[in-house]
């Protein structure tokens, strides 16, 4: 290849980039409704299950995932009990799917059926909607692989009281806008992904007044507003959602090789790209590095799950963790300026800034946008994760927390099929 074709693919590169980088940065995500799965999905089928990360059969899933589709299994009445719902799932007759094919996302585990409510989010700027389920609390959850009688009940009170609640206060409300509520939790200690706190709080504030009104029964009301303040991570799965809706809009730029979404389902890592469509480049999850909480150690650790880390293809996060002096010690990425290392690490690997979301304590820097697959390649910088460890059988729940990166055989693969997209070998 002669050096002026070399210069024409970069800059037709860049060009792309620069336009999935505005797309991202313009982005006008609001919180419009809560419906069940079953109506918010175009395409659900009988017997279908969502789950978090890129693509995988029954048989390589991790414990807790299996055990999450047990306990969906059960919730949906599919299978009798968890002895008859690992039968099911085995046997072939049910339908796995990442929630990334339905424009959905969900933490941890990420499993999604039709019967449970999730949020939906609108990206009014681009008109694209993104999805994902309501946050279930701390402790026993299906999240984190739970999946007994408590589990499942307290999704039927999501699915038939809580969310409608929370649909019928935020249609009152003509949707809540997201982005001035993540611009001011980061500048109360948040970064979105494992603290939540301040938007959980601000969120909350935006929330209950239509929600009073209407919800008449008071101990219904009391009942709602108990599990909001109970659960500082409410707000991620909301956040979650309004990632994804952002990153939706640089998808099927032709030349362009920002990321546009990363997901792991506790055994693979995936990632896509922005101008290669449907396909995931992929690698065995890694387990994360931080703090277990007593009684606990790395031999209990489930390699890294969820799709949570779609807030760090926006910025947020571990990109955003010098935001954030309680997560740093939370999981054990070590000192205030350690974090502060990581965040501007980012810039070296991402198209620009955010200048909507920024930094107080890095003099309002904005958050690094948009990862080029190109540049984490180069550079071998891999976006940092910061994430819940979970334990590697069912049921046991988060045992930790703490920081891991983005495998970089997944990139290696990406450029590689970005490369022949344009021709380049």
């Amino acid at each position: 290849m002669v050096q002026n074709d070399a210069n024409d693919i970069g800059s037709m590169i860049d060009a792309a980039n620069q336009e999935a980088h505005r797309r991202i940065v313009q982005g006008d995500p609001v919180l419009v409704d809560v419906q069940l799965a079953g109506d918010a999905f175009d395409g659900f089928g009988d017997r279908t299950l969502l789950h978090s990360g890129p693509p995988i059969t029954y048989d390589r899933m991790c414990g807790p995932m299996k055990g999450a589709v047990a306990g969906a299994l059960v919730f949906e009445g599919w299978a009798g009990d968890l002895a008859e719902a690992g039968e099911l799932a085995a046997s072939g007759e049910i339908a796995f799917q990442p929630n990334h094919h339905f424009n959905s996302v969900g933490p941890m585990t990420g499993v999604t059926t039709p019967s449970m409510a999730v949020w939906v989010v609108e990206n009014r700027a681009f008109g694209n909607r993104a999805f994902c389920t309501l946050n279930e609390g701390m402790g026993n959850v299906m999240r984190f692989g739970g999946c007994d009688q408590e589990v499942v009940d307290r999704l039927h009170w999501l699915a038939d009281t809580a969310g409608p609640a929370f649909g019928d206060a935020v249609r009152r409300r003509d949707g809540v806008p997201l982005k001035n509520i993540i611009a001011r939790g980061l500048g109360m200690g948040d970064e979105m992904h494992m603290r939540n706190t301040a938007s959980s709080s601000l969120f909350l504030r935006e929330i209950a007044p239509t929600l009073a009104e209407g919800v008449t029964d008071n101990a219904e009301l009391a009942g709602l507003f108990r599990f909001m303040v109970g659960n500082d991570m409410f707000f991620l799965n909301i956040g979650m959602a309004m990632a994804k809706s952002m990153i939706m809009a640089a998808d099927g730029i032709d030349g362009s090789s920002v990321v546009t979404a990363m997901a792991r389902n506790g055994t693979d890592f995936g990632i896509r790209l922005s101008s290669t469509g449907e396909a995931w480049f992929t690698a065995p999850a890694e387990s994360a590095k931080g703090l277990h909480f007593p009684g606990f150690d790395e031999s209990d650790d489930n390699p890294d799950i969820g799709d949570s880390c779609i807030v760090e293809t926006v910025g947020l996060g571990g990109f955003a963790m010098a935001a954030s002096p309680l997560v740093v010690g939370f999981v054990g990425a070590g000192l205030l300026s350690d974090a502060a290392d990581f965040t501007r690490s980012m810039t070296d690997i991402t198209i620009g800034p955010n200048p909507e979301w920024t930094i107080p304590t890095l003099d309002n820097m904005g958050l690094s946008t948009g990862i080029d697959v190109r540049k984490v390649v180069q550079t071998g910088v891999s976006p940092v994760i910061n994430t819940a460890i979970v334990h590697r059988e069912a049921g046991r729940g988060q045992v930790g927390a703490g920081v891991v990166r983005a495998p970089m055989a997944c990139f290696e693969q990406a450029l590689a099929a970005f490369a022949e997209t344009l021709g380049v070998e």
